[in-house]
């Protein structure tokens, strides 16, 4: 082990992966952190965008992991002017996903590499394109106003190893808004839709697609990066194979 005693976590993904790994060194989650259930006496420190900068430097942190793309880099920045080390990481892809979960877990906590880690591996080495043929999608993350995924994105991969091709993969913006319209006249053969950030659920997505078949996936398999990820390519499989 390594001398991280006190950690706080400002991703959900990192936070159910401390957790799951090393109970009992989280000492500050954000309000987003979910997984698991059992988060034990970890103060709740605000959310990820605006997380409270004070509450967590009284908290004493050895180590305040975060993440480039969910967290702020001036609350980030503002952490390391009073002193506390962060550490950020940075997912575009599953094999980045592995490898920046090896270095928080075994490299900055001194832990041994939880067999989780190997699960997933061995889990999503084994996945692969669900049906017969390759389906295009797009993949709404938000709406009022309808926001996609589009370049680089962690869930775009995943959903490209279960043979899911996003049509907006090469667009220029990593999150773009496009007019509901458009995305309707795309010519896809799916709408994937997950659970989170938006919350799009039966009643509320599919209406907007009338043509297309509509997954509804679980957002947390499909953009977390933690033990999830074990189950994540039958979960999303399964979830793929129900649209309708």
């Amino acid at each position: 082990m390594s001398g991280v005693r006190r950690v706080v976590s400002l991703v959900p993904s990192l936070t159910e992966a401390v957790a799951v790994s090393a109970p009992g060194l989280l000492v500050g989650v954000t309000d987003w952190c979910t997984h698991p259930g059992d988060l034990g006496d970890a103060v709740r420190v605000g959310g990820t965008k605006n997380p409270d900068v004070r509450r967590i430097t009284e908290l004493r942190p050895d180590l305040v992991i975060a993440n480039e793309e969910e967290n702020r880099a001036p609350d980030l920045e503002a952490l390391r002017a009073a002193g506390v080390e962060v550490l950020v990481t940075e997912v575009r892809d599953l094999p980045q996903a592995l490898r920046e979960l090896d270095r928080v877990l075994v490299g900055a906590l001194g832990l041994t590499r939880p067999g989780w880690l190997a699960d997933a591996e061995r889990a999503w080495a084994g996945a692969g394109p669900v049906g017969v043929r390759a389906a295009s999608a797009f993949v709404p993350i938000w709406r009022r106003p309808w926001m996609v995924l589009g370049r680089d994105t962690f869930a775009g991969d995943l959903l490209a190893r279960l043979g899911v091709r996003n049509v907006y993969a090469g667009h220029a913006e990593r999150y773009p808004r496009v007019p509901v319209e458009e995305l309707a006249a795309a010519g896809c053969d799916l709408v994937v839709l997950p659970d989170e950030p938006y919350r799009f659920t039966r009643e509320d997505g599919p209406e907007a697609f009338p043509d297309l078949p509509a997954a509804l996936l679980s957002g947390r398999h499909l953009t977390w990066y933690g033990p999830s990820l074990a189950e994540a390519p039958r979960v999303l499989a399964e979830g793929l194979s129900a649209a309708r």
